[in-house]
């Protein structure tokens, strides 16, 4: 089973640039950069929260599970 992460889709929902959601939940636009494009192996409960509050959103509007991979 594979994640995949939909924080694009997402911010592009909310019309919020990768940059500001990054200085909103204190993370690097790089990090965040890497998140989207699921190259991370893992995220903290608390980034997920922090992302979470800023998008307005549940955590399963971000991850969504595949049965490819």
């Amino acid at each position: 089973m594979e994640i995949i992460v939909r924080l694009d889709v997402m911010l592009a929902t909310r019309k919020m640039k990768s940059r500001e959601l990054a200085e909103r939940i204190g993370i690097t636009e790089q990090n965040l950069s890497l998140l989207k494009s699921g190259k991370v192996k893992g995220i903290r409960f608390e980034t997920l929260a922090k992302i979470c509050r800023e998008l307005d959103c549940q955590p399963g509007d971000l991850l969504e599970a595949s049965e490819a991979g």
